[in-house]
């Protein structure tokens, strides 16, 4: 019995000893260097049920614009799509990379920033932003009381002035714009307001001053210009030069006598433009659509906010940096806009 418990023993083990190398044989044969590696895929593409976009604070030019274009959407498009107030294009930028948001308003310099990680992205790269147009030149306008002794970026030091809402594009101008002048925040009593605010606050005498980088006009200068009054300040021609040599999104621009009650003369200054993005993820059809629509539709946006009246479809890839959406790509091949 002993014999036969002890040969049992052996066989046992013989037998684990082979199902052990058979199975190493297979691993070895699944991590082999000739079997296929996996490939990456790219991720799917989305047509979501509603469409979300951010915009910008509700006395600015993006909000309107966004409502109008959310209508166009919804009616021309195939897709349900509202507009969403925010604290404007650094906001959007980061609402569009954690897929908060599907479309955004956004400023050409803005959005430079986000896909290259510099200024505030710096180590906060994103890469999951696609224009879909440029659409207008947002204006910075420097806004004063009418009766104000401010006359020049200069005159702001030691006052209380609002940079535009915290994170905001606005704000990344007026740090760029003072610096021109050898300024800082820490020059002046640096208030971070939105337009509607600042308008406000202005109003109440609580305020000197205001940066607001919107297209011209824009309703919250033209309601503050119907009550208080107001001056636009004015760059000096070599201070422009100096910002656009430094910092080239900028381009000169002139705000012409009219544009606000009590504004006889035209105003030189600089703007960037303002695009629409898109979420890379979303789907071809669904952008072709939407970039078709807007277009198509010009004239009914112009009924929203007036600013719809310089978007041009041939100016639809002008200053544009980014990689445009592939729906939008095939929707300007077909009108050769390139």
């Amino acid at each position: 019995m002993k014999r036969k418990g002890l040969l049992f023993f052996i066989l046992s083990l013989a037998f684990i000893l082979v199902l052990a190398g058979c199975g190493a044989s297979k691993q070895d044969s699944q991590q082999g260097g000739e079997q296929p590696k996996e490939q990456a895929q790219e991720p799917a593409k989305e047509t979501p049920s509603q469409i979300v976009i951010a915009t910008g604070g509700t006395a600015g030019t993006y909000y309107p614009l966004g409502g109008g274009m959310a209508q166009i959407f919804t009616d021309k498009a195939g897709v349900n799509a509202t507009a969403q107030s925010t604290g404007a294009s650094v906001e959007n930028m980061r609402l569009i990379r954690d897929e908060q948001v599907d479309l955004a308003f956004t400023q050409s310099d803005i959005a430079d920033y986000a896909t290259k990680g510099t200024v505030m992205f710096e180590g906060d790269q994103i890469n999951n932003i696609r224009a879909i147009a440029a659409l207008y030149p947002e204006t910075i306008q420097i806004v004063v009381p009418a009766k104000s002794d401010i006359n020049s970026v200069a005159d702001l030091k030691g006052k209380r002035v609002s940079v535009g809402a915290p994170g905001s594009g606005t704000e990344a101008n007026a740090q760029q714009i003072l610096e021109i002048y050898g300024m800082t925040f820490e020059d002046i009593k640096a208030e971070r307001l939105s337009f509607k605010e600042s308008s406000s606050n202005i109003q109440d005498g609580v305020l000197d001053a205001a940066f607001v980088t919107a297209g011209a006009p824009t309703s919250a200068i033209t309601e503050l210009s119907a009550t208080t009054g107001v001056k636009i300040i004015q760059l000096e021609d070599d201070k422009i030069a100096d910002l656009i040599a430094k910092y080239p999104y900028y381009a000169e621009q002139v705000i012409p006598a009219g544009t606000y009650s009590g504004q006889d003369a035209d105003v030189k200054t600089v703007a960037v433009k303002a695009m629409l993005v898109a979420r890379d993820a979303l789907s071809d059809d669904a952008v072709y659509n939407m970039t078709k629509a807007l277009f198509e539709n010009l004239e009914q946006l112009a009924t929203v906010n007036a600013k719809a009246k310089v978007i041009k479809l041939e100016d639809a890839l002008k200053g544009v940096s980014l990689d445009v959406h592939p729906g939008a790509a095939k929707y300007y091949e077909e009108k050769g806009v390139k």
